[in-house]
């Protein structure tokens, strides 16, 4: 059974019916935060303030949602809830919650079913440190693999999960897997992807090659997740943790980055102490999202632990 350790200061929840879902991973007291896209049909918000060069330095969450574009209201949700709390940058008297987003597609209903701003409100009341589902929930409901022959031929994911330990620090990541392409183990082996007329795996980037593809769902697709560390991080290195992070979607899912996928990774550091060395976290960041990206795939199970050993986090 997979163990999974939430970071101390950071809490996830998840709301969602039976078509689709949202996943919210937030900070009251805020993290320093990077992110990387890649792909050619992202739907994101709030990735440019994350940039090394632009002047907010923490985030209060990140919502990883279903519904395509109109899954991006559920982080207004979010919004509402931290405000209410007195949570976000403050200014004057007001306070503004910093909550980043990204959607994947998984519109595959006749009717249009997708998460709205209240979904993403319901699912900061559920967010804990404790107990934590993952599987077909939250931002992974809706999540299918393998979509060269359509739907129809398609594989159901998932939002899956993974942690590591390196260079004195915990790294955790969340992966919402819906890839065009096939999850692979990494050795060329298929855990699921595109199937044939027997339910075999017919090979997605072997199809592309041959020129033997069917049916491509134009930005129908795409991979969302977050790595979330108690490491102590800069801005810069947050973007360049999120970067290394790829390398796990490179790895387990083939074919990676197309102009039919989206695929985010975001990063959460909440600055509790300073790895050995950096590359040991950049190492620990590309294992826990690529076990993640293959437990999302494989329907593991999952124990939650919480980081109790952890320090409070820095203000």
């Amino acid at each position: 059974m997979e163990e999974i350790i939430v970071p101390s200061g950071i809490k996830i929840g998840h709301f969602n019916d039976e078509y689709t879902g949202v996943t919210v991973i937030m900070s009251e007291k805020g993290c320093v935060a990077g992110v990387d896209v890649r792909g050619g049909a992202p739907g994101t918000r709030e990735t440019d303030l994350l940039r090394p060069e632009k002047a907010m330095e923490k985030i209060n969450a990140v919502v990883l949602s279903g519904g395509s574009a109109y899954g991006l209201a559920a982080t207004c949700g979010v919004m509402e809830y931290m405000r209410e709390r007195g949570i976000g940058y403050k200014i004057s008297k007001k306070v503004v919650p910093i909550v980043c987003g990204a959607v994947l597609f998984d519109l595959n209903d006749k009717d249009y079913h997708y998460p709205a701003a209240e979904w993403g409100y319901k699912a900061c009341e559920n967010a804990t440190d404790r107990n934590v589902a993952f599987g077909q929930v939250g931002a992974g409901k809706g999540a299918t693999v393998g979509k060269i022959r359509g739907l129809r031929h398609a594989q159901k994911s998932g939002l899956g999960a993974a942690t590591v330990k390196a260079g004195g620090c915990l790294v955790t990541a969340v992966a919402a897997v819906n890839a065009m392409g096939d999850i692979t183990d990494g050795k060329g082996n298929i855990l699921a992807g595109a199937t044939g007329s027997k339910g075999e795996h017919i090979d997605t980037e072997r199809c592309l090659r041959e020129g033997k593809w069917l049916t491509l769902l134009t930005g129908a697709n795409t991979t969302i997740g977050c790595v979330m560390t108690n490491a102590k991080l800069t801005k810069v290195e947050a973007n360049k943790l999120a970067t290394a992070a790829h390398n796990a979607y490179a790895k387990h899912i083939s074919p990676v980055h197309t102009d039919y996928d989206g695929d985010t990774i975001f990063t959460m550091n909440t600055g509790v102490k300073r790895p050995l060395d950096f590359i040991l976290l950049q190492t620990a960041a590309v294992e826990a999202m690529g076990r993640a990206v293959m437990n999302a795939a494989g329907g593991a199970q999952y124990k939650i632990l919480f980081d109790e050993s952890a320090e409070p986090a820095e203000e």
